[in-house]
């Protein structure tokens, strides 16, 4: 008698099985929908990049503006009787003390020569 629900649970767990852990089972389908998720992010990227790719490609084709800046950005070319300019980012006013701060120390500089003497 005490064979039988042990048979029984022996069966049901050879059926459980391939349920959980076979070609199809709950384990493989969990992971196929994590990877299709996966797919699916990284194809909306790809649509958002081929978009603006291919606004470029309408705008290159359409009119000499988007044409003209490439050139110039680029290519550094500029059109007769233009003058270049090259502005650097990292101006010499920045790195000088400001003139309120440079009155400052030379004010403290001589308070302090005074002191001492």
């Amino acid at each position: 008698m005490r064979r039988i629900p042990l048979i029984l649970a022996a069966l049901i767990l050879l059926l459980q099985y391939p349920l959980w852990f076979g070609k199809g089972g709950w384990l493989k389908v969990w992971e196929l929908d994590r990877e299709v998720e996966a797919q699916n992010l990284a194809n909306q990227k790809m649509q958002a990049r081929n978009a603006v790719t291919d606004a470029e490609v309408r705008d290159l084709k359409q009119g000499t503006a988007a044409i003209e800046a490439r050139a110039r950005n680029d290519l550094g070319m500029i059109k007769p009787g233009e003058v270049y300019f090259q502005l650097d980012d990292a101006s010499p006013a920045a790195s000088a003390p400001a003139p309120a701060a440079a009155a400052s120390l030379q004010a403290g500089a001589a308070g302090s020569a005074g002191r001492g003497r």
